[in-house]
């Protein structure tokens, strides 16, 4: 006898159905249109919408114009829903100029439904944003990739709802950045990553709302680095910067920051030393910090004093075996409970030049230390800690670019160094 199975699915509300083919690629939730008469125009109803370049393939110059019309229809369907998300995710196709696709259109279409999120991934996008992107008051999230794109934001710009903006790969003309900022009201997550700093005098970011902040440059690789920094941003919670160190910083009224991520490099045309000095002064209330510089730019005697600093990563550069400014810095950060040390191969010690007076966070508040690719010639600063660090808990050592030979005679001669904690556990991984 056969089995009567009952369709469940189809009996949920319309809306919870347009929800679950929210999650399916555009193609497969367009298929659910033949399941029944139920489904027939479900797709044109959900609230995500994302096309990405494997639409393209297959797609031939015959089907051309049905696809075109099938987007305007889905788009600008009567008696739509307001979309949560609209994404176009393609380098190049959807620019191609033998197609003609009106992406420009389409985005509007999009923002005239109340929009939510906008994420745009597009060769030449600066040539095909629509003003009206700058004015939608339903914006809450926008990410733009631009790769080749100069953008240029319009004087009446004004994003009251935004509290995320992501931008990548793109160019900036005239005081675009400043100006964009400066009329999103409630933004809190700011990113700039791999933009062009060529048109760039000024990096002017002054937002009372802002938490989070990433300006990543390339390590100035290519382009202008004779711009300055500026940040107002009394809430800013975390901060993510990647740059050769350029002309000038001005970062004030950063006292809720609890995180920073600083990689930084010489520049061979500025003061890299002062520059670099009023940069780190900038974040002085950080609870956390992780820094990747090199001793070019790394004057322990002009930082100021982390009083909140709790937990420290370094990853170098190369300091040419000067190592002594570690202990010089952990004289700036008495209340450090954890300290992780990525150093360079080339890192080496000169641990015995070191000063008399021991840092104040070893004898009463450092906790835990893990060096990463740790060498046979840092046992001496191994020692130094151990010798040191009264309430040390845990010290790791990673010893991965050592021969099995070599991590055995290591751990020998951890294992017998003296300790000043009784309760330091050494892990050798």
């Amino acid at each position: 006898m056969a089995m009567c199975v009952e369709d469940r699915i189809s009996s949920f509300p319309d809306h919870i159905l347009c929800h679950i083919l929210s999650f399916l690629p555009i193609e497969e939730a367009v298929r659910t249109s033949i399941i029944s008469t139920k489904w027939r125009y479900l797709f044109a109803s959900i609230s995500t919408i994302k096309f990405d370049g494997h639409l393209m393939r297959g797609l031939t110059d015959r089907n051309v114009d049905s696809f075109k019309n099938f987007v305007d229809r889905l788009l600008k369907f009567p008696d739509q829903v307001s979309l949560d998300c609209f994404r176009l995710d393609d380098i190049v196709s959807w620019n191609d100029k033998d197609r003609n696709f009106d992406v420009s259109d389409w985005i509007c279409a999009a923002l005239c439904r109340g929009v939510k999120e906008i994420d745009l991934d597009l060769d030449n996008l600066g040539n095909i944003l629509p003003a009206l992107l700058f004015t939608c008051h339903s914006l809450v999230t926008l990410k733009l990739v631009a790769v080749g794109s100069e953008i240029t934001v319009p004087s009446d710009v004004c994003l009251g709802n935004l509290k995320t903006l992501q931008l990548r790969n793109a160019s900036f003309v005239g005081d675009s950045i400043h100006r964009l900022i400066s009329n999103c009201h409630v933004l809190e997550d700011l990113a700039f990553i791999h933009c062009d700093s060529d048109y760039l005098r000024e990096v002017n970011i002054q937002s009372p709302s802002l938490k989070r902040l990433v300006l990543d440059f390339d390590l100035g690789e290519s382009g202008n680095l004779d711009y300055v920094v500026v940040i107002n941003a009394p809430n800013l919670v975390y901060f993510q910067y990647t740059d050769a160190v350029v002309e000038g910083y001005t970062l004030t009224n950063m006292k809720s920051l609890e995180k920073a991520r600083l990689n930084i490099c010489e520049n061979d045309s500025i003061d890299c030393e002062t520059s670099a000095t009023h940069l780190i002064q900038g974040i002085r209330n950080v609870r956390s910090l992780s820094l990747t510089t090199d001793e070019a730019i790394f004057r322990t005697s002009q930082l100021p004093i982390f009083h909140n600093l709790i937990e420290f990563e370094y990853g170098g550069h190369g300091f040419n075996g000067i190592e002594t400014w570690l202990v010089e810095f952990l004289h700036c950060a008495p209340n450090l409970e954890t300290l992780n040390l990525n150093f360079p191969v080339e890192a080496g010690t000169r641990w015995k030049a070191l000063p008399i007076e021991v840092p104040s966070c070893l004898s009463f508040h450092l906790k835990e230390i893990e060096i990463s690719c740790f060498m046979t010639h840092m046992i001496e600063m191994v020692s130094y800690f151990l010798d040191n660090a009264m309430v040390l808990e845990n010290l790791i050592i990673r010893t991965k670019g050592l021969s099995v030979t070599q991590t055995r005679k290591v751990s020998n001669q951890l294992l017998q160094l003296l300790k000043s904690s009784k309760k330091c556990l050494i892990v050798i991984l």
